[in-house]
């Protein structure tokens, strides 16, 4: 069905559609640059939550559980999803929103010229139109004009006392109105002749081919409407298949996660080597009245103050034992002494296989620094052997410290997994093996003096051996200040070293004075040094001044 020949008197209202129809398309067009600028931020918004979230330390400090992993797999594809919906926006920006633009301005300029084509036409046709309509009215005016002069002539011509030149003068006048009447006449039928012509063409011709023009023009944005509209489909369909594969990676890194692995990394990465300690025994305090009774003390037996609620003490004896509370701080040492013997031992694994690399490296750069010597001595125009031998004699040093460090790092490594792992081992650093004179002195229970090292890897405080045998010789036994539980064994081999079991009870009679050593009396009398670490202490508040006879 064409509009020349349904619609041929609307041209007004075909004038309006067209408009409508580019406002359309206009609107459209807003539709797809809006959708791509959200196609653009949702794809920024992504990354941005990626970046967010990926982790910011090296890849040799991340995370190895599988879960962790999983999570950063999830981002990788998350990312490669949000670089899909780039590509999105950039198709959509180019094949749809750009091609858009172009077509509406192409469009507008098609629609101009054919309205103005029209309203060509339609001017022409009013134009004809107007000629025709005056020579109409012209031969109208001139058909009453001659009429009047046929009036006149008759009248004149019927009157006896007119005279025969005024017969004549009417006669002509009546043959010139007559004789313009037929010039009119032949003109107006000439001019409606030809605005029947132009009519006819105008509404058979002209305005038909004009509104073909128009309908095809139209039909023609419609279907680029539709096109845009499939468009716009393929550009989504076109990147399903690679978000498929982005999604099903995302569920393949879900399927990875293995909480088993998982809790065995954790069991791995924590675990100390350490034996569970043991229950605590039954502690008999009414032992020493007992034997007072018995040594026939008259006096009544005052309630020794330097005794604690045995729950307290063991409640401040579990939090000693750090393998079940908060690891103790204590100062990073060369041989991690200050680790559990299980985290000493992969820590000395770690640095012994860096070791190795760096040492490989070594290897590697005086391997091609003696192919280039060898290169230089022969083609001496190349370059300075000699230049080369400070490089080589360097390399050779860093050979030489990272073997002697691989060798140090082995030596500890094969002590702590020669080592049983049991609760005496916590504290490697206060079994006492050797006799060694300290400027001080004082014994370090390692056998070595380290000026700086910490308070308990010092030995116990050795004063003059004639001072102490008097000390211990006295009448009057230094008076308790508090007293102690054995948390873990310890054999005493250093001169001044008190022995003791675990569980065992014994008085405080000297505080640590930051050597990491404490004063103590044991039940029969026999006063030593033992290690802080290795006791859980009780102080008494109003032990001072008291004196305790054992």
């Amino acid at each position: 069905m064409s509009w020349g020949t349904e619609l041929w008197d609307q041209f007004d209202n075909l004038e309006k559609h067209t408009q409508w129809g580019i406002d359309f398309l206009e609107r459209y067009t807003k539709f797809v640059k809006e959708r791509t600028d959200i196609e653009h931020a949702y794809a920024k918004q992504l990354r941005n939550l990626v970046k967010k979230n990926c982790p910011k330390r090296p890849k040799d400090e991340e995370p190895r559980f599988s879960s962790c992993l999983s999570f950063y797999t999830i981002l990788n594809e998350l990312n490669d999803y949000a670089g899909q919906r780039e590509v999105v926006a950039e198709e959509m920006g180019r094949r749809v929103y750009g091609e858009l633009m172009r077509y509406t301005h192409e469009l507008k300029s098609e629609r101009k010229v054919h309205l103005q084509e029209g309203r060509k036409a339609q001017q022409y046709l009013d134009q004809c139109w107007k000629q025709m309509d005056n020579s109409k009215k012209k031969f109208e005016r001139e058909c009453r004009e001659t009429e009047k002069a046929q009036l006149g002539y008759e009248k004149i011509d019927n009157d006896p006392n007119a005279t025969k030149a005024d017969v004549e003068k009417a006669k002509a006048q009546l043959y010139l109105r007559t004789h313009m009447a037929d010039e009119s006449k032949n003109e107006y039928a000439a001019q409606l002749q030809n605005f029947n012509g132009e009519q006819q063409k105008h509404f058979y011709s002209a305005i038909p081919i004009i509104f073909k023009n128009l309908q095809d023009m139209d039909e023609r944005r419609i279907l680029k409407l539709s096109e845009s509209y499939k468009g716009f489909a393929d550009v989504e369909r076109k990147v399903i298949p690679i978000i498929s594969k982005c999604l099903e990676g995302m569920v393949v890194a879900s399927k990875s996660v293995d909480e088993r692995r998982d809790s065995q990394i954790v069991v791995e990465s924590f675990k100390s080597g350490f034996e569970p300690p043991v229950d605590f025994p039954f502690e008999d305090f009414s032992q020493n009245i007992y034997r007072a009774s018995s040594e026939g003390t008259i006096s009544t037996p005052k309630t020794d103050s330097s005794r604690a609620d045995p729950k307290h003490t063991i409640g401040k004896a579990k939090g000693k034992l750090w393998l079940f509370g908060k690891k103790p701080k204590g100062p990073a040492v060369e041989d991690f002494s200050h680790l559990p013997p299980e985290q000493r031992r992969k820590k000395l694994q770690q640095r012994i296989d860096e070791l190795n690399r760096e040492l490989q490296k070594e290897m590697d750069q005086r391997d091609a620094l003696n192919k280039m010597k060898d290169v230089y001595e022969k083609n001496p125009q190349m370059g300075d052997p000699g230049s080369l031998q400070p490089k080589i004699a360097e390399t050779m040093s860093n050979m030489d410290r990272l073997r002697v460090e691989i060798q140090k790092n082995e030596a500890w490594l094969t002590e702590v997994e020669g080592k049983p792992g049991v609760r005496g081992d916590r504290r490697p650093s206060a079994d006492v093996n050797h006799h060694h004179r300290t400027p001080h002195g004082r014994e370090s229970p390692e056998g070595s003096y380290n000026e700086d090292a910490p308070q308990e890897n010092r030995g116990p405080p050795q004063p003059d051996p004639h001072e102490f045998d008097d000390e211990f010789d006295d009448d009057d036994p230094l008076p308790a200040v508090g007293h102690c539980k054995a948390l873990y064994a310890f054999d005493s081999q250093n001169e001044g070293t008190l022995a003791m079991v675990e569980g065992e009870v014994m008085y405080i009679i000297e505080e640590d004075k930051g050597d990491g050593w404490t004063r103590a009396r044991k039940q029969n009398g026999e006063e030593g040094y033992v290690p802080t670490s290795y006791v859980d202490i009780t102080l008494e508040k109003n032990s001072k001044g008291a004196v305790t006879y054992i």
